[in-house]
Protein backbone atom coordinates (compact mmCIF):
# COMPACT_ATOMS: atom_id res chain seq x y z
CA UNK A 1 0.00 0.00 0.00
CA UNK A 2 1.22 3.70 -0.81
CA UNK A 3 2.53 5.35 2.46
CA UNK A 4 3.12 8.85 3.49
CA UNK A 5 6.87 9.87 5.10
CA UNK A 6 6.04 9.71 8.91
CA UNK A 7 6.76 13.59 9.82
CA UNK A 8 4.34 14.67 7.01
CA UNK A 9 1.50 12.37 8.68
CA UNK A 10 2.31 12.84 11.60
CA UNK A 11 1.71 17.02 10.91
CA UNK A 12 -1.48 15.69 9.13
CA UNK A 13 -2.67 13.76 11.91
CA UNK A 14 -1.66 16.20 14.12
CA UNK A 15 -3.36 19.17 12.61
CA UNK A 16 -6.38 17.14 12.27
CA UNK A 17 -6.49 16.42 15.89
CA UNK A 18 -7.21 12.62 15.08
CA UNK A 19 -5.07 11.35 17.68
CA UNK A 20 -4.09 12.27 21.44
CA UNK A 21 -0.71 14.28 20.76
CA UNK A 22 0.80 12.33 23.75
CA UNK A 23 -0.19 9.32 21.71
CA UNK A 24 1.04 10.70 18.27
CA UNK A 25 4.65 11.49 19.37
CA UNK A 26 5.70 7.89 21.66
CA UNK A 27 4.27 5.94 18.50
CA UNK A 28 6.04 8.37 15.77
CA UNK A 29 8.98 7.70 17.84
CA UNK A 30 8.44 3.98 17.67
CA UNK A 31 8.00 4.11 13.79
CA UNK A 32 11.06 6.14 13.46
CA UNK A 33 13.13 4.01 15.45
CA UNK A 34 11.48 0.67 13.66
CA UNK A 35 11.73 1.62 10.23
CA UNK A 36 7.84 1.30 9.58
CA UNK A 37 5.17 3.54 8.62
CA UNK A 38 3.35 5.67 11.51
CA UNK A 39 0.22 5.08 9.98
CA UNK A 40 0.41 1.39 9.93
CA UNK A 41 1.02 1.44 13.69
CA UNK A 42 -1.76 3.66 14.68
CA UNK A 43 -3.95 1.20 12.56
CA UNK A 44 -2.51 -1.45 14.17
CA UNK A 45 -3.22 0.16 17.97
CA UNK A 46 -6.28 0.93 17.16
CA UNK A 47 -6.03 4.84 17.14
CA UNK A 48 -7.04 5.07 13.56
CA UNK A 49 -9.21 3.34 10.89
CA UNK A 50 -8.17 1.90 7.95
CA UNK A 51 -10.29 3.57 5.72
CA UNK A 52 -8.98 6.71 7.02
CA UNK A 53 -5.83 5.98 6.60
CA UNK A 54 -6.29 5.40 3.42
CA UNK A 55 -8.44 8.15 2.58
CA UNK A 56 -5.93 10.56 4.01
CA UNK A 57 -2.85 8.45 1.86
CA UNK A 58 -5.45 8.99 -1.35
CA UNK A 59 -5.85 13.37 -0.24
CA UNK A 60 -1.75 13.22 -0.22
CA UNK A 61 -1.27 11.29 -3.85
CA UNK A 62 -3.88 12.93 -4.86
CA UNK A 63 -5.77 9.61 -6.21
CA UNK A 64 -9.16 8.34 -5.80
CA UNK A 65 -10.67 6.36 -2.70
CA UNK A 66 -12.76 3.45 -2.76
CA UNK A 67 -14.67 2.09 -0.12
CA UNK A 68 -15.06 -1.52 -1.71
CA UNK A 69 -17.46 -2.75 1.22
CA UNK A 70 -20.70 -0.75 0.27
CA UNK A 71 -19.69 -2.14 -3.66
CA UNK A 72 -21.95 -4.58 -5.19
CA UNK A 73 -19.61 -6.01 -7.38
CA UNK A 74 -20.99 -8.30 -10.17
CA UNK A 75 -19.62 -11.41 -10.94
CA UNK A 76 -18.73 -11.15 -14.46
CA UNK A 77 -16.97 -7.84 -13.59
CA UNK A 78 -14.72 -9.68 -11.08
CA UNK A 79 -13.65 -12.61 -13.03
CA UNK A 80 -12.76 -9.79 -15.88
CA UNK A 81 -9.69 -10.55 -13.50
CA UNK A 82 -8.25 -14.11 -13.03
CA UNK A 83 -7.85 -14.36 -8.86
CA UNK A 84 -3.95 -15.68 -9.50
CA UNK A 85 -3.71 -11.70 -11.25
CA UNK A 86 -5.68 -10.17 -8.03
CA UNK A 87 -3.47 -11.72 -5.60
CA UNK A 88 -0.28 -10.93 -7.33
CA UNK A 89 -1.13 -7.56 -7.94
CA UNK A 90 -3.09 -6.99 -5.41
CA UNK A 91 -6.19 -5.77 -7.11
CA UNK A 92 -9.83 -5.88 -7.61
CA UNK A 93 -12.40 -5.13 -10.55
CA UNK A 94 -15.05 -3.55 -9.31
CA UNK A 95 -17.04 -1.82 -12.11
CA UNK A 96 -17.04 -1.78 -16.04
CA UNK A 97 -18.53 0.85 -18.11
CA UNK A 98 -17.79 -0.19 -21.90
CA UNK A 99 -14.60 -0.71 -22.52
CA UNK A 100 -13.43 0.97 -19.31
CA UNK A 101 -13.01 -1.08 -15.64
CA UNK A 102 -12.18 0.43 -12.31
CA UNK A 103 -9.33 -1.01 -10.64
CA UNK A 104 -9.33 -1.05 -6.84
CA UNK A 105 -5.39 -1.43 -5.63
CA UNK A 106 -3.07 -1.20 -2.66
CA UNK A 107 -1.39 1.09 -5.12
CA UNK A 108 -2.67 2.93 -7.79
CA UNK A 109 0.53 3.93 -9.07
CA UNK A 110 2.06 0.41 -9.88
CA UNK A 111 2.28 1.56 -13.62
CA UNK A 112 3.51 -2.13 -14.43
CA UNK A 113 0.36 -3.64 -12.38
CA UNK A 114 -2.27 -1.37 -14.58
CA UNK A 115 -0.45 -1.68 -18.14
CA UNK A 116 -0.90 -5.43 -17.48
CA UNK A 117 -4.28 -5.12 -16.68
CA UNK A 118 -4.80 -3.29 -20.30
CA UNK A 119 -3.27 -6.27 -22.07
CA UNK A 120 -4.97 -8.96 -20.27
CA UNK A 121 -8.53 -7.20 -20.66
CA UNK A 122 -8.27 -5.40 -23.53
CA UNK A 123 -9.98 -2.43 -21.29
CA UNK A 124 -9.03 1.37 -20.60
CA UNK A 125 -8.06 0.90 -16.32
CA UNK A 126 -8.84 4.04 -13.92
CA UNK A 127 -7.37 2.82 -10.50
CA UNK A 128 -8.34 3.43 -7.10
CA UNK A 129 -7.12 3.07 -3.73
CA UNK A 130 -8.45 0.61 -1.66
CA UNK A 131 -7.16 -1.34 2.16
CA UNK A 132 -5.75 -4.25 2.47
CA UNK A 133 -9.03 -5.40 4.94
CA UNK A 134 -11.58 -4.39 1.98
CA UNK A 135 -9.12 -6.27 -0.56
CA UNK A 136 -9.03 -9.82 1.17
CA UNK A 137 -12.52 -9.53 1.67
CA UNK A 138 -13.37 -9.56 -2.20
CA UNK A 139 -10.66 -12.03 -2.52
CA UNK A 140 -12.34 -14.52 -0.59
CA UNK A 141 -15.23 -13.99 -2.61
CA UNK A 142 -13.62 -15.61 -6.15
CA UNK A 143 -13.44 -18.90 -3.41
CA UNK A 144 -17.18 -19.15 -2.25
CA UNK A 145 -17.86 -21.23 -5.60
CA UNK A 146 -15.84 -23.94 -4.58
CA UNK A 147 -17.50 -24.99 -1.98
CA UNK A 148 -20.40 -24.69 -4.53
CA UNK A 149 -18.54 -26.69 -7.28
CA UNK A 150 -17.18 -29.38 -5.01
CA UNK A 151 -21.70 -30.46 -4.50
CA UNK A 152 -21.70 -30.18 -8.04
CA UNK A 153 -18.69 -32.68 -8.58
CA UNK A 154 -19.99 -35.32 -5.91
CA UNK A 155 -23.15 -35.37 -7.73
CA UNK A 156 -21.46 -35.75 -10.85
CA UNK A 157 -18.99 -38.50 -9.53
CA UNK A 158 -22.20 -40.13 -8.18
CA UNK A 159 -23.30 -40.59 -11.86
CA UNK A 160 -20.54 -40.96 -13.49
CA UNK A 161 -17.59 -42.72 -11.74
CA UNK A 162 -16.66 -46.22 -11.90
CA UNK A 163 -16.14 -46.98 -8.84
CA UNK A 164 -18.86 -48.91 -8.05
CA UNK A 165 -19.18 -50.76 -11.61
CA UNK A 166 -16.07 -52.84 -10.56
CA UNK A 167 -13.36 -51.06 -12.28
CA UNK A 168 -10.13 -51.77 -11.60
CA UNK A 169 -8.67 -49.19 -8.85
CA UNK A 170 -6.23 -47.43 -12.06
CA UNK A 171 -8.96 -47.17 -14.26
CA UNK A 172 -11.00 -45.47 -11.46
CA UNK A 173 -8.06 -43.57 -10.49
CA UNK A 174 -8.18 -41.69 -13.80
CA UNK A 175 -11.76 -41.19 -14.06
CA UNK A 176 -12.86 -37.87 -14.73
CA UNK A 177 -14.77 -37.38 -11.39
CA UNK A 178 -12.33 -38.70 -9.08
CA UNK A 179 -9.90 -36.83 -10.70
CA UNK A 180 -11.60 -33.74 -10.35
CA UNK A 181 -12.56 -34.52 -6.54
CA UNK A 182 -8.67 -34.85 -5.79
CA UNK A 183 -7.80 -31.67 -7.33
CA UNK A 184 -10.80 -29.63 -5.91
CA UNK A 185 -9.17 -31.19 -2.43
CA UNK A 186 -5.71 -29.82 -3.33
CA UNK A 187 -7.02 -26.15 -4.99
CA UNK A 188 -9.28 -25.52 -2.08
CA UNK A 189 -6.49 -26.03 0.71
CA UNK A 190 -4.12 -23.84 -1.02
CA UNK A 191 -6.88 -21.13 -1.13
CA UNK A 192 -7.68 -21.50 2.26
CA UNK A 193 -3.71 -21.48 2.89
CA UNK A 194 -3.44 -25.04 5.00
CA UNK A 195 -0.65 -26.64 5.73
CA UNK A 196 -1.84 -29.89 5.87
CA UNK A 197 -4.85 -31.62 4.25
CA UNK A 198 -6.45 -34.80 6.22
CA UNK A 199 -8.09 -37.32 4.25
CA UNK A 200 -9.27 -39.95 7.02
CA UNK A 201 -11.83 -43.02 6.31
CA UNK A 202 -14.29 -43.81 9.06
CA UNK A 203 -16.95 -46.88 8.55
CA UNK A 204 -19.94 -44.49 6.88
CA UNK A 205 -17.93 -41.55 5.73
CA UNK A 206 -14.60 -40.20 4.56
CA UNK A 207 -13.47 -36.90 6.99
CA UNK A 208 -11.95 -34.20 5.28
CA UNK A 209 -10.08 -31.88 7.56
CA UNK A 210 -7.32 -28.53 7.08
CA UNK A 211 -4.84 -27.99 9.44
CA UNK A 212 -5.25 -23.73 9.08
CA UNK A 213 -3.04 -21.44 11.22
CA UNK A 214 -1.86 -24.45 13.00
CA UNK A 215 -5.00 -25.81 13.77
CA UNK A 216 -7.64 -28.65 12.59
CA UNK A 217 -10.63 -28.08 10.84
CA UNK A 218 -13.39 -30.14 9.71
CA UNK A 219 -13.99 -28.91 6.16
CA UNK A 220 -16.23 -31.28 4.24
CA UNK A 221 -17.35 -35.14 4.26
CA UNK A 222 -16.77 -37.29 0.89
CA UNK A 223 -18.85 -40.80 0.52
CA UNK A 224 -17.17 -43.94 1.91
CA UNK A 225 -17.62 -45.33 -1.84
CA UNK A 226 -15.52 -43.01 -3.63
CA UNK A 227 -12.76 -43.21 -0.79
CA UNK A 228 -10.77 -46.39 -2.62
CA UNK A 229 -10.76 -44.07 -5.87
CA UNK A 230 -9.42 -41.25 -4.13
CA UNK A 231 -6.38 -43.35 -2.39
CA UNK A 232 -5.45 -44.48 -5.71
CA UNK A 233 -5.51 -41.51 -7.61
CA UNK A 234 -3.47 -39.41 -4.73
CA UNK A 235 -1.24 -42.69 -4.96
CA UNK A 236 -0.48 -42.44 -8.84
CA UNK A 237 0.21 -39.02 -8.73
CA UNK A 238 2.91 -39.51 -5.68
CA UNK A 239 4.36 -42.77 -7.32
CA UNK A 240 3.29 -44.86 -4.44
CA UNK A 241 2.28 -48.84 -5.11
CA UNK A 242 -1.76 -48.39 -5.28
CA UNK A 243 -2.05 -52.51 -4.49
CA UNK A 244 0.02 -52.15 -1.35
CA UNK A 245 -2.83 -50.84 1.52
CA UNK A 246 -1.10 -53.13 4.94
CA UNK A 247 2.38 -51.01 5.33
CA UNK A 248 3.25 -46.94 5.15
CA UNK A 249 3.87 -45.27 2.54
CA UNK A 250 5.69 -42.00 1.93
CA UNK A 251 5.53 -39.66 -1.50
CA UNK A 252 5.74 -36.27 -3.05
CA UNK A 253 3.54 -34.50 -5.39
CA UNK A 254 4.42 -31.38 -7.46
CA UNK A 255 1.28 -29.67 -8.59
CA UNK A 256 1.66 -26.33 -10.94
CA UNK A 257 -1.18 -24.01 -12.41
CA UNK A 258 -1.57 -21.06 -13.55
CA UNK A 259 -2.48 -19.62 -9.74
CA UNK A 260 0.37 -21.88 -7.80
CA UNK A 261 3.57 -23.69 -7.41
CA UNK A 262 3.49 -26.12 -4.86
CA UNK A 263 4.79 -29.48 -4.27
CA UNK A 264 2.72 -31.69 -1.55
CA UNK A 265 4.55 -34.45 1.11
CA UNK A 266 1.87 -37.11 1.00
CA UNK A 267 2.24 -40.18 4.01
CA UNK A 268 -0.54 -43.04 4.15
CA UNK A 269 -1.10 -45.49 6.82
CA UNK A 270 -3.32 -48.26 7.23
CA UNK A 271 -5.73 -47.78 10.00
CA UNK A 272 -9.13 -49.44 10.92
CA UNK A 273 -11.55 -48.31 8.65
CA UNK A 274 -8.60 -48.30 5.39
CA UNK A 275 -5.93 -45.96 4.38
CA UNK A 276 -5.81 -42.48 5.98
CA UNK A 277 -3.62 -39.83 3.89
CA UNK A 278 -1.87 -36.74 5.06
CA UNK A 279 -0.71 -34.07 2.73
CA UNK A 280 1.71 -31.21 3.34
CA UNK A 281 1.89 -28.47 1.28
CA UNK A 282 4.91 -27.00 0.37
CA UNK A 283 5.39 -23.69 -1.56
CA UNK A 284 7.81 -25.02 -4.31
CA UNK A 285 9.61 -21.70 -4.27
CA UNK A 286 9.47 -21.09 -1.40
CA UNK A 287 7.88 -18.28 0.92
CA UNK A 288 9.65 -14.57 0.15
CA UNK A 289 9.93 -13.96 4.52
CA UNK A 290 12.37 -11.77 5.68
CA UNK A 291 13.13 -11.26 9.07
CA UNK A 292 10.39 -8.51 10.40
CA UNK A 293 7.59 -10.65 9.03
CA UNK A 294 8.49 -13.36 10.85
CA UNK A 295 7.96 -11.27 13.85
CA UNK A 296 11.40 -10.10 14.88
CA UNK A 297 11.18 -6.70 15.49
CA UNK A 298 13.25 -4.16 17.13
CA UNK A 299 16.02 -5.17 19.01
CA UNK A 300 15.13 -8.67 18.21
CA UNK A 301 15.77 -8.00 14.50
CA UNK A 302 18.84 -6.09 15.25
CA UNK A 303 20.19 -9.26 16.65
CA UNK A 304 19.03 -12.12 14.55
CA UNK A 305 20.90 -10.22 11.95
CA UNK A 306 23.80 -9.44 13.56
CA UNK A 307 24.18 -12.77 14.51
CA UNK A 308 23.64 -14.17 10.84
CA UNK A 309 25.94 -11.91 8.98
CA UNK A 310 28.96 -13.38 11.40
CA UNK A 311 31.66 -15.58 9.32
CA UNK A 312 31.84 -18.35 11.23
CA UNK A 313 30.43 -20.29 14.64
CA UNK A 314 26.92 -21.76 15.13
CA UNK A 315 23.80 -20.70 15.21
CA UNK A 316 20.96 -22.94 16.46
CA UNK A 317 17.21 -22.41 16.40
CA UNK A 318 15.10 -24.37 18.93
CA UNK A 319 11.36 -25.07 19.95
CA UNK A 320 8.57 -28.16 18.94
CA UNK A 321 7.73 -29.72 16.03
CA UNK A 322 5.92 -27.08 14.08
CA UNK A 323 7.02 -24.20 15.46
CA UNK A 324 8.61 -22.90 12.46
CA UNK A 325 12.47 -23.33 12.93
CA UNK A 326 12.64 -24.77 9.25
CA UNK A 327 11.10 -20.98 7.83
CA UNK A 328 13.52 -19.02 10.22
CA UNK A 329 16.69 -20.74 8.47
CA UNK A 330 15.31 -20.46 5.35
CA UNK A 331 14.76 -16.98 5.50
CA UNK A 332 18.18 -16.54 6.92
CA UNK A 333 19.75 -18.67 3.98
CA UNK A 334 17.85 -16.39 1.34
CA UNK A 335 19.48 -13.64 3.29
CA UNK A 336 22.96 -15.26 2.91
CA UNK A 337 22.51 -16.69 -0.27
CA UNK A 338 24.58 -14.50 -2.73
CA UNK A 339 27.00 -15.79 -5.78
CA UNK A 340 29.70 -14.91 -3.40
CA UNK A 341 29.48 -17.81 -1.23
CA UNK A 342 28.50 -21.65 -1.26
CA UNK A 343 26.03 -22.72 0.77
CA UNK A 344 24.98 -26.38 1.17
CA UNK A 345 22.27 -28.23 3.39
CA UNK A 346 21.66 -31.62 4.71
CA UNK A 347 17.46 -31.78 5.33
CA UNK A 348 15.06 -34.63 6.10
CA UNK A 349 13.20 -33.76 4.35
CA UNK A 350 14.07 -31.05 1.52
CA UNK A 351 10.93 -28.66 2.29
CA UNK A 352 11.96 -25.93 0.04
CA UNK A 353 14.16 -25.64 -3.40
CA UNK A 354 16.72 -22.79 -3.39
CA UNK A 355 18.54 -21.62 -6.35
CA UNK A 356 22.19 -22.21 -5.81
CA UNK A 357 21.88 -24.12 -2.60
CA UNK A 358 23.21 -27.69 -2.38
CA UNK A 359 20.82 -29.84 -0.66
CA UNK A 360 21.08 -33.17 0.45
CA UNK A 361 18.26 -35.34 1.53
CA UNK A 362 18.63 -37.66 4.38
CA UNK A 363 17.99 -41.27 3.37
CA UNK A 364 18.61 -43.69 6.32
CA UNK A 365 17.56 -46.65 4.20
CA UNK A 366 21.14 -46.47 1.89
CA UNK A 367 23.42 -45.14 5.40
CA UNK A 368 22.78 -41.19 4.26
CA UNK A 369 22.42 -39.66 7.65
CA UNK A 370 22.50 -36.35 9.26
CA UNK A 371 26.31 -37.50 9.74
CA UNK A 372 27.72 -38.74 6.66
CA UNK A 373 25.96 -35.98 4.77
CA UNK A 374 27.28 -33.36 6.76
CA UNK A 375 30.87 -35.16 6.27
CA UNK A 376 30.79 -35.44 3.16
CA UNK A 377 29.79 -31.85 2.56
CA UNK A 378 32.68 -30.33 4.66
CA UNK A 379 35.05 -31.72 1.70
CA UNK A 380 33.18 -29.84 -1.12
CA UNK A 381 34.56 -26.69 0.39
CA UNK A 382 31.29 -24.73 1.82
CA UNK A 383 30.99 -21.36 3.47
CA UNK A 384 27.88 -22.07 5.24
CA UNK A 385 26.10 -24.80 6.15
CA UNK A 386 22.35 -25.93 7.33
CA UNK A 387 21.99 -29.53 9.13
CA UNK A 388 18.11 -29.93 9.55
CA UNK A 389 18.75 -31.17 13.15
CA UNK A 390 21.49 -31.66 15.32
CA UNK A 391 19.92 -35.93 16.82
CA UNK A 392 22.89 -37.45 18.25
CA UNK A 393 26.57 -36.84 19.39
CA UNK A 394 28.28 -37.88 16.15
CA UNK A 395 26.21 -35.00 14.18
CA UNK A 396 26.64 -32.53 17.10
CA UNK A 397 30.41 -33.09 17.04
CA UNK A 398 30.98 -32.65 13.40
CA UNK A 399 28.71 -29.38 13.18
CA UNK A 400 30.91 -28.28 15.98
CA UNK A 401 34.29 -29.19 14.04
CA UNK A 402 32.94 -27.30 11.33
CA UNK A 403 31.93 -24.04 13.12
CA UNK A 404 35.65 -24.04 15.08
CA UNK A 405 37.21 -24.40 11.29
CA UNK A 406 35.67 -21.10 9.86
CA UNK A 407 32.09 -21.91 8.60
CA UNK A 408 28.63 -20.84 9.48
CA UNK A 409 26.62 -23.86 10.99
CA UNK A 410 23.15 -23.30 11.37
CA UNK A 411 21.01 -26.08 12.65
CA UNK A 412 18.03 -26.77 14.97
CA UNK A 413 17.63 -28.46 18.18
CA UNK A 414 14.43 -30.08 19.89
CA UNK A 415 14.43 -28.06 23.30
CA UNK A 416 11.87 -26.14 24.55
CA UNK A 417 13.91 -22.47 24.92
CA UNK A 418 16.80 -21.82 24.10
CA UNK A 419 18.69 -21.52 27.25
CA UNK A 420 17.88 -25.42 27.36
CA UNK A 421 19.46 -25.92 24.21
CA UNK A 422 23.22 -25.75 25.85
CA UNK A 423 22.89 -28.52 28.48
CA UNK A 424 21.59 -30.67 25.81
CA UNK A 425 24.31 -30.24 23.77
CA UNK A 426 26.20 -31.25 27.45
CA UNK A 427 24.25 -34.45 27.61
CA UNK A 428 25.25 -35.70 23.64
CA UNK A 429 28.67 -35.14 25.15
CA UNK A 430 29.84 -32.41 23.62
CA UNK A 431 32.64 -30.69 25.58
CA UNK A 432 31.56 -27.23 26.83
CA UNK A 433 34.96 -25.08 25.77
CA UNK A 434 33.68 -26.22 22.42
CA UNK A 435 30.21 -25.08 22.96
CA UNK A 436 31.34 -22.12 24.39
CA UNK A 437 33.66 -21.49 21.43
CA UNK A 438 31.13 -22.14 18.55
CA UNK A 439 28.05 -21.37 19.81
CA UNK A 440 27.21 -17.71 18.29
CA UNK A 441 23.36 -17.56 19.39
CA UNK A 442 20.49 -19.44 20.22
CA UNK A 443 16.52 -18.83 19.39
CA UNK A 444 13.86 -20.08 20.64
CA UNK A 445 10.12 -19.76 19.39
CA UNK A 446 6.80 -20.81 18.57
CA UNK A 447 4.23 -19.62 16.11
CA UNK A 448 0.74 -17.43 17.27
CA UNK A 449 -2.14 -17.11 15.63
CA UNK A 450 -2.55 -13.46 14.52
CA UNK A 451 -5.91 -11.46 15.01
CA UNK A 452 -7.96 -11.08 12.02
CA UNK A 453 -7.68 -7.70 10.89
CA UNK A 454 -11.41 -7.86 9.68
CA UNK A 455 -13.30 -8.39 12.83
CA UNK A 456 -10.06 -6.81 15.82
CA UNK A 457 -11.86 -5.52 18.54
CA UNK A 458 -10.62 -3.97 21.86
CA UNK A 459 -10.94 -4.71 25.62
CA UNK A 460 -9.45 -4.82 28.89
CA UNK A 461 -8.85 -6.89 30.99
CA UNK A 462 -11.18 -7.70 34.33
CA UNK A 463 -9.91 -8.13 37.55
CA UNK A 464 -10.73 -11.92 37.92
CA UNK A 465 -9.04 -12.35 34.56
CA UNK A 466 -5.88 -10.36 35.80
CA UNK A 467 -5.63 -12.79 39.30
CA UNK A 468 -5.65 -15.72 36.92
CA UNK A 469 -3.30 -14.48 34.47
CA UNK A 470 -1.08 -13.89 37.55
CA UNK A 471 -0.83 -17.55 38.79
CA UNK A 472 0.05 -18.41 35.03
CA UNK A 473 3.12 -15.39 34.63
CA UNK A 474 4.79 -13.33 36.03
CA UNK A 475 2.93 -9.86 35.58
CA UNK A 476 5.79 -8.01 36.65
CA UNK A 477 8.05 -8.99 33.76
CA UNK A 478 5.46 -8.90 31.45
CA UNK A 479 5.06 -4.90 32.09
CA UNK A 480 9.01 -4.49 32.89
CA UNK A 481 9.17 -6.34 29.07
CA UNK A 482 6.37 -3.94 27.87
CA UNK A 483 7.68 -0.45 29.40
CA UNK A 484 11.48 -1.54 27.00
CA UNK A 485 9.97 -2.02 24.04
CA UNK A 486 8.07 0.88 24.25
CA UNK A 487 4.44 -0.47 24.18
CA UNK A 488 3.54 1.42 26.97
CA UNK A 489 4.03 4.51 28.89
CA UNK A 490 6.66 4.22 31.93
CA UNK A 491 4.65 5.15 34.30
CA UNK A 492 1.76 2.63 33.52
CA UNK A 493 1.81 0.04 36.65
CA UNK A 494 -0.66 -2.55 36.05
CA UNK A 495 -2.41 -4.28 33.75
CA UNK A 496 -6.26 -2.95 34.20
CA UNK A 497 -5.33 0.12 32.64
CA UNK A 498 -4.19 -1.50 29.13
CA UNK A 499 -6.04 -1.93 25.91
CA UNK A 500 -5.54 -5.60 23.98
CA UNK A 501 -7.56 -7.28 21.40
CA UNK A 502 -8.83 -9.88 19.94
CA UNK A 503 -11.19 -11.20 16.76
CA UNK A 504 -15.28 -11.15 17.22
CA UNK A 505 -15.08 -13.83 14.83
CA UNK A 506 -15.91 -13.59 10.92
CA UNK A 507 -16.61 -15.43 7.43
CA UNK A 508 -12.97 -14.12 6.54
CA UNK A 509 -11.65 -16.11 9.31
CA UNK A 510 -13.85 -18.64 9.53
CA UNK A 511 -15.74 -17.04 12.54
CA UNK A 512 -11.85 -18.37 14.61
CA UNK A 513 -10.86 -14.56 15.66
CA UNK A 514 -7.85 -15.15 13.82
CA UNK A 515 -6.15 -15.36 10.55
CA UNK A 516 -2.59 -16.39 9.73
CA UNK A 517 0.61 -16.93 12.28
CA UNK A 518 3.41 -15.23 13.72
CA UNK A 519 6.92 -15.99 15.45
CA UNK A 520 7.40 -15.14 19.20
CA UNK A 521 11.25 -15.48 19.89
CA UNK A 522 13.94 -15.87 22.67
CA UNK A 523 16.99 -14.88 22.02
CA UNK A 524 20.03 -15.83 23.65
CA UNK A 525 23.50 -14.66 22.50
CA UNK A 526 26.75 -16.61 24.15
CA UNK A 527 28.37 -13.69 26.08
CA UNK A 528 31.48 -13.88 28.11
CA UNK A 529 29.24 -14.24 31.07
CA UNK A 530 27.00 -17.31 29.27
CA UNK A 531 30.58 -18.83 28.11
CA UNK A 532 31.85 -18.84 31.83
CA UNK A 533 28.72 -20.36 32.83
CA UNK A 534 28.74 -23.41 30.20
CA UNK A 535 32.41 -24.18 31.33
CA UNK A 536 31.22 -24.75 35.03
CA UNK A 537 28.24 -26.71 33.27
CA UNK A 538 25.09 -24.88 34.93
CA UNK A 539 22.21 -25.64 35.09
CA UNK A 540 19.58 -24.13 32.28
CA UNK A 541 18.02 -21.59 34.60
CA UNK A 542 21.33 -20.26 35.88
CA UNK A 543 21.80 -19.72 32.26
CA UNK A 544 18.46 -18.01 32.25
CA UNK A 545 18.48 -15.66 34.97
CA UNK A 546 22.42 -14.45 33.76
CA UNK A 547 20.79 -14.05 30.01
CA UNK A 548 17.71 -12.11 31.69
CA UNK A 549 20.25 -9.84 33.68
CA UNK A 550 22.07 -9.04 30.35
CA UNK A 551 18.65 -7.46 28.58
CA UNK A 552 17.48 -11.06 27.26
CA UNK A 553 13.36 -11.32 26.70
CA UNK A 554 11.69 -14.65 27.32
CA UNK A 555 8.84 -15.72 24.79
CA UNK A 556 6.39 -14.91 27.00
CA UNK A 557 7.23 -11.29 26.77
CA UNK A 558 8.00 -11.01 23.48
CA UNK A 559 4.42 -12.44 22.80
CA UNK A 560 2.59 -9.93 25.47
CA UNK A 561 4.61 -7.21 23.19
CA UNK A 562 2.51 -8.69 20.07
CA UNK A 563 -0.80 -8.92 22.12
CA UNK A 564 -0.26 -5.28 23.55
CA UNK A 565 0.34 -4.31 19.75
CA UNK A 566 -2.83 -5.95 18.34
CA UNK A 567 -1.01 -8.75 16.27
CA UNK A 568 -2.06 -11.84 18.26
CA UNK A 569 -4.24 -12.79 22.03
CA UNK A 570 -3.13 -13.05 25.20
CA UNK A 571 -4.87 -16.53 25.05
CA UNK A 572 -2.50 -17.43 21.87
CA UNK A 573 0.53 -16.51 23.49
CA UNK A 574 0.06 -18.65 27.55
CA UNK A 575 -1.31 -21.77 24.86
CA UNK A 576 2.03 -21.96 22.64
CA UNK A 577 4.26 -20.92 26.16
CA UNK A 578 2.95 -23.18 28.41
CA UNK A 579 5.58 -26.37 29.64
Amino acid sequence: MLSIPNKTFYEMVEKGGLVPAKDLKTILGEAEKNKTFLGSLLVSRNLMAEDQLAEMIAQYHKVEYVDLTKKSIDRSVLELVPESIARTYELIAFERQGRNVSLAMLDPKDLTAIDFIKKKTGFTVKPYLTTEKALETVLASYRVSLRAEFDHILKESAKESKASTGASLEEVAVDIPIVRVVDTLIRYAVFEDASDIHIEPSEKFVLVRYRIDGVLREMLTLPREIHPAVVARIKILSNLKIDEHRLPQDGRIKVETKEFKISLRVSTIPIFDGEKIVMRILDEEGENLDFEQLGFIGNLQETIERSFKRPHGMILVTGPTGSGKTTTLYTALKQLNTPKVNISTVEDPIEYRMERVNQIQVNPKIGLTFAMGLRALLRQDPNIIMVGEIRDQETADIAINAALTGHLVLSTLHTNNAPTALPRLLDMHVEPFLISSTVNVIIGQRLVRKICRNCIESYTLSKEAITELKKQIDVDHILYALKKANAILTEVESLESLLFYRGKGCEQCGNTGYKGRIGIYEILEVTDTIRALILKRVSSDEITQAALKEGMLVMAQDGFIKAKSGVTTIEEVLRVTKE
